[in-house]
């Protein structure tokens, strides 16, 4: 019953116009029959609670039998959560300014909450800094954040009822990307999403990845036009990054022309560690995706995430062996955690 609810739910929630134009994309990507991959697709929304965005990503176009169901699902990735979290403890990761206080060990900047602040405080928190990032506490996917630029003429009254009327609260103080980092992509912090599971009481990591902006863009997010690849367990890239703007696996960035295969993360273990030990500061959220950034001298938390991306990770181009992470989660979780 839950299987059919969710099957026609996914149906009448999608769009059959962009449905169809994925099985075009499909189709010119691996030449399969486009009647076909229709059926298959309806098949696959039933079977496997995969929705024709998500067939596109996970290549089911070319994977077939057991291999499907070693995917884990958006329906697997929210019941994880639900189990692994208690919602009550949502709102320190939620509010950027409550997750800077409470991980403040690892945040690694200072920063400043203009809800409890005045324009002085603003002006003596920008003072010997020439830009500082203005960020709304609630809004994520880089929505709403700013650079802002200061100089000795700033009008700080000014700055700080324009950042308050647009309620961005939070003013951090700029992160200075390793030099490695920056060859990826200089115009954004090019953050790595590292996911943590926190079982029994003991931190598993599960897996990484890295995301960059286009080259022009402040921010890194896949909404505003940014790239992302996996990270393999030595901490080095092996893959080509993926656009989903363009649906293009780059070979290099198209703005640095940097090789993404082969590329190597500064302080990746550091980072790892560094994870592991914040996954056990609030133990009441066992399912974190912590968003790191890589600065000169060590890695720093940019904010967390309750509900992790379970896409990205089993991106087609990226996986080995047609396989996804599910069995990674089920060996740590066991089979009942997801019925």
């Amino acid at each position: 019953m839950t299987k059919l609810k969710t099957f026609f739910r996914r149906l009448f929630a999608g769009s059959f116009k962009r449905m169809f134009g994925y099985i075009g994309t499909i189709h010119k990507e691996t030449g399969k029959n486009r009647f076909i991959m229709f059926f298959d697709m309806i098949w696959c929304i039933f079977r496997y609670s995969v929705g024709y965005m998500d067939y596109r990503v996970f290549g089911f176009a070319n994977i077939k039998g057991k291999n499907r169901r070693t995917f884990m699902t958006m329906n697997d990735n929210i019941t994880i959560s639900k189990r692994c979290n208690d919602r009550t403890y949502f709102h320190i990761f939620d509010n950027k300014s409550e997750f800077d206080e409470a991980f403040r060990e690892y945040i690694g900047r200072d920063f400043l909450n203009l809800e409890k602040a005045t324009a002085d405080d603003l002006r003596e928190f920008c003072k010997g800094r020439e830009t500082v990032f203005a960020k709304p506490v609630n809004q994520f996917g880089g929505e709403g954040i700013t650079k802002e630029t200061v100089t000795p003429d700033t009008d700080y009254e000014a700055l700080y009822k324009r950042l308050c009327d647009n309620k961005q609260y939070l003013v951090e103080e700029t992160i200075k990307q390793n030099e490695q980092m920056d060859r990826l992509s200089p115009s954004s912090i090019n953050t790595i999403r590292m996911v943590t599971l926190l079982h029994d009481g003991k931190v598993h990591f599960m897996y990484a990845l890295v995301r960059m902006s286009n080259g022009t863009n402040c921010v890194d997010n896949i909404c505003s036009g940014g790239m992302y690849v996996s990270i393999g367990a030595d901490g080095v890239i092996h893959k080509n990054a993926y656009c989903d703007a363009t649906g293009v696996y780059y070979e290099e960035h198209p703005f640095t022309h940097t090789k993404f295969n082969g590329f190597e993360i500064p302080m990746f273990f550091e980072a790892v560690e560094m994870c592991k030990k914040a996954a056990l500061v609030v133990p009441q959220v066992g399912y974190i995706g912590w968003d790191v950034a890589i600065t000169p001298t060590r890695p720093v938390l940019v904010e967390g995430n309750t509900l992790p991306s379970y896409d990205m990770c089993q991106n087609y181009g990226h996986i080995d062996n047609k396989t996804g992470v599910r069995p990674r989660f089920v060996e740590i979780l066991g089979e009942e955690y997801f019925k």
